[in-house]
């Protein structure tokens, strides 16, 4: 998890050093075509300030706007150019970032700064083909840009391509001999090579070089652990803690690998000190969940949460970690008593309440959902996420005015929260109140303009009225940009050129849905009514059969569909 932390910090480096991160702005350095003075109201500068002003404060659009008239007064200054294209990315505008890149790019093919943006959005945008394009031709002008041997090593080393990854970090030492990243990746390609020595080598290197470091050590514990050395292993996790006492993972690895070679004694003295520190240092339970339950290894998480439990039996935070656990392994009986001994002084109190609650639906016992949740509220009742939540439960058992009465009143506690809205809307469409559920989804986006599930909703059911499909068709695009590769999305504006007539345009959404998303019965009904249209009878019998044996309820229009299809049923 360090590792990808790391390899985060290293991309960020990237982008500060390419367009200058900075809290207080500093003036433009004026290139060959810029005036040397700022003067007036109304010069580049002063729109370069003001945009910085309106940044800082997270006036995005606002700070677009006054750069472009900066732009306009300088239209070739590839400083402002760039400081556009970063705030259209901080304002997920990353296609007009682009857009901006290409056009300074198109100017002057070698303007390093703007091809380190260039490269690190394509590499956010997993384009690894052009982002590794981009970072070999960065390294061609300046084999002296030290960060992006990492991010073009890093790539070849995702993509699998180990050899040129090694080349790549080799070029680096010989431009930089004392890089820790150097030699720390190489030792990493080493061990997936299987050369084991070599590995070991550079890793004891990147120790040398920066002997506060743990990632080192953790790596080369992997290489003692393949080899079965379990005194080097022993003696490497010391010596991390030797150097750092306070390393939590180093702790807990320890206490896990003598309980794995059956050293009770020793493993319960390393979890159980954990245990204690959990009470003060709250490092301790993100490790757990970083280690184990992030990766859902919940079994191996159980031994180290129990042996922490020795150390400190009441500490609420380990019994939720507990919870999580063995509600990960289908043991909702031991679930529930661990998430049951979180009390109201735990940071994660609300999400034992909710797993609580869930557990209880998983055992379709919704009422004793709607009861333990209903004693949660009396024991906080300000707390909007309970009354939504509730809502929810009542919404599943179609009791609609208890849960649009209990998601309102969430409302009332935490009135700009799309979230709650959204649940709204939905509750009010399968009321059938579509109007209201319409207006309640206009609330959604004017609270969050970016909800694609929200435009998308409302898309969908301006389509399936059949009015406004103009507006419709914009919704649904707009949420596509949010989720280009949402199946749901994407049959929504499949079913919006079905109700315009455009049945060809229809038929290429609703397939790429489909693709996305294979067992859907709506999708697949989609394509039936779709082929249908377009007189391709034994298509439209095949979708409808397929949707037929998917659905839960609601069969009748369905089945009606199918005997006009097929009346014999042969």
């Amino acid at each position: 998890m360090k590792i990808l932390r790391l390899k985060r910090i290293i991309l960020l480096s990237i982008f500060c050093f390419a367009v200058g991160c900075m809290v207080n702005p500093a003036k433009p350095t004026p290139s060959k075509t810029e005036p040397k003075t700022f003067y007036g109201p109304e010069n580049q500068y002063y729109y370069f300030t003001a945009a910085q002003v309106q940044r800082n404060k997270g006036n995005l659009d606002k700070a677009v706007s006054l750069l472009q008239k900066a732009i306009e007064i300088v239209p070739d200054s590839a400083y402002l150019q760039r400081e556009l294209a970063t705030v259209y990315l901080q304002n997920k505008e990353n296609d007009k970032a682009i857009e901006v890149l290409e056009g300074v790019l198109q100017k002057n093919p070698n303007d390093l700064k703007s091809l380190i943006i260039y490269g690190g959005i394509k590499q956010v945008r997993k384009e690894s083909d052009d982002a590794i394009v981009i970072y070999e031709k960065i390294l061609s002008i300046d084999p002296k840009q030290q960060r992006i041997y990492a991010m073009l090593g890093g790539l070849y080393m995702e993509n699998g391509n180990l050899e040129r990854a090694a080349e790549v970090f080799n070029r680096e030492l010989e431009n930089f001999p004392g890089s820790y990243t150097g030699h720390f990746y190489l030792g990493r390609i080493y061990a997936k090579q299987g050369k084991l020595k070599e590995a070991e080598t550079k890793f004891r290197k990147a120790l040398e070089l920066k002997p506060d470091r743990s990632e080192p050590g953790f790596e080369l514990v992997e290489i003692y652990k393949t080899r079965k050395e379990t005194k080097k292993v022993i003696g490497l996790y010391q010596e991390i803690l030797r150097r750092n006492p306070a390393n939590v993972r180093a702790a807990m690895e320890l206490g896990y690998y003598y309980h794995q070679r059956g050293m009770k004694k020793e493993a319960e003295k390393y979890l159980a000190k954990l245990g204690l520190r959990s009470q003060n240092e709250f490092e301790v339970i993100i490790n757990v969940i970083q280690l184990y339950i992030d990766f859902k290894k919940f079994d191996d998480a159980l031994v180290v949460i129990n042996g922490m439990l020795k150390g400190n039996p009441d500490n609420p935070d380990i019994h939720h970690l507990a919870g999580i656990s063995y509600y990960g392994i289908k043991d909702n009986d031991m679930a529930l008593f661990h998430f049951e001994k979180v009390t109201q002084t735990s940071r994660f109190f609300q999400d034992a309440v909710v797993h609580v609650a869930f557990i209880y639906q998983d055992q379709q016992n919704n009422e004793k959902a709607i009861q333990f949740l209903s004693s949660a509220i009396a024991k906080d009742p300000e707390n909007p996420d309970f009354k939504y939540y509730l809502g929810t439960f009542y919404e599943e058992t179609e009791d609609y005015i208890n849960a649009e009465d209990n998601i309102k009143k969430a409302i009332e506690i935490d009135p700009d929260n799309p979230r709650y809205y959204f649940r709204l809307g939905v509750v009010y469409d399968k009321w059938n109140k579509k109007d209201a559920s319409i207006e309640t989804m206009q609330k959604v986006i004017a609270l969050d303009p970016k909800h694609a599930n929200a435009l998308n909703y409302l898309g969908y059911t301006y389509a399936d009225l059949g009015r406004n499909l103009d507006e419709a068709e914009r919704l649904i695009k707009e949420a596509l940009k949010f989720k280009p590769n949402d199946g749901y999305i994407t049959d929504s504006l499949g079913w919006v050129y079905y109700k315009k007539g455009q049945f060809d345009k229809a038929l290429e959404y609703i397939k790429k849905a489909v693709e996305l998303v294979p067992d859907d019965p709506i999708m697949l009904e989609h394509m039936g009514d779709v082929y249908r249209k377009l007189n391709d009878k034994p298509n439209a019998l095949k979708f409808y059969q397929k949707s037929l044996k998917v659905k839960e309820k609601d069969k009748e229009a369905l089945e009606e569909k199918i005997r006009q299809l097929n009346p014999t049923g042969s």
